[in-house]
């Protein structure tokens, strides 16, 4: 084993424990592997089907480095840890007939009661980790960015799309002007280029990503405008373009994955925006009647 080498007390043996810990470690991690550990989080599938070789290839390392790491991690060897990532895509790829079949597998004698159950545990987790790990700082930056804005652009694709959707009524109702980029005609790229320096964005993705999400979110990063991020990694490609992101990492129930932590928090964001403009404007009526 090699000298940099650090074996957790738990070695993770599913793809949300590893991700954790790799988040958790990188900062303390030799330059090559942290290198190689964000392309592992992501290129997931990569790892799961490619080989020693192709794998050094493609995250520029040599084929050393994938041993180096899954000793470091704790792991026998990189076949040990690929199988992580080759569960995680056979989860992810069962089909939602697939999914019902292995809820009727595990149901037990009260079908109805334990998938209640199941659900409302994983959204309980979610939640609880959200608590547990959200910065107070980050909150504040965010909310500061979107309270200073103009125009409000909300982005999310598929999974995540229920997130933006809310906070459209959300800022409807407190008088937050925003534009959802969700245009049924397919112009979301023309959409976004209206946004200004003097606007801000709103993006929520998860793994894995939605390729529309993350060019919007770009192309708003590279004229100026503040992106706040709402994704699942430190090694997100959307995190990497953000002004400020969430990191929320949501439970799944037989691979019904939740959105319970990430509705809590868009919760939140408009009712802080809403307030902080408020106080704002309270303190300049205060200030001009002084005057």
């Amino acid at each position: 084993m090699e000298t940099d080498s650090k074996t957790p007390a738990r070695v993770p043996r599913d793809f949300e424990s590893l991700r954790s810990t790799i988040i958790e470690r990188k900062a303390n991690m030799p330059k090559r592997l942290a290198q190689v550990a964000a392309f592992a989080l992501g290129n997931p599938d990569e790892i799961a089907f490619g080989t020693t070789a192709s794998i050094a290839a493609a995250s520029d390392v040599q084929p050393s480095t994938l041993v180096r790491l899954a000793h470091h991690l704790g792991y026998d060897g990189f076949s040990d840890l690929q199988s992580i990532f080759r569960e995680r895509l056979r989860d992810r790829t069962l089909t939602y007939e697939e999914r019902l079949v292995t809820l009727e597998q595990a149901s037990g004698d009260d079908e109805d009661a334990n998938l209640l159950s199941g659900f409302i545990s994983a959204a309980s987790q979610s939640v609880n980790r959200l608590a547990a790990t959200v910065q107070t700082d980050t909150f504040t930056k965010a909310v500061d960015i979107l309270a200073a804005a103009e125009t409000i652009y909300l982005i999310a694709k598929r999974r995540s799309y229920p997130l933006t959707a809310h906070m459209t009524y959300a800022f409807s109702k407190l008088n937050i002007r925003h534009q959802i980029v969700a245009s049924p005609n397919g112009v979301d790229p023309e959409m976004v280029q209206f946004a200004t320096k003097n606007d801000a964005a709103i993006a929520a993705s998860f793994s894995p990503y939605a390729a529309d999400s993350l060019s919007q979110a770009e192309a708003l990063a590279d004229r100026g405008v503040p992106v706040v991020a709402i994704t699942d990694s430190a090694f997100s490609p959307l995190a990497a373009r953000a002004t400020c992101w969430f990191e929320v990492a949501e439970a799944d129930f037989a691979g019904f994955r939740s959105l319970s932590a990430s509705m809590a928090l868009t919760m939140a964001l408009p009712v802080a925006i809403a307030e902080r403009r408020r106080k704002r404007t309270s303190t300049k009526s205060t200030k001009s009647k002084m005057e």
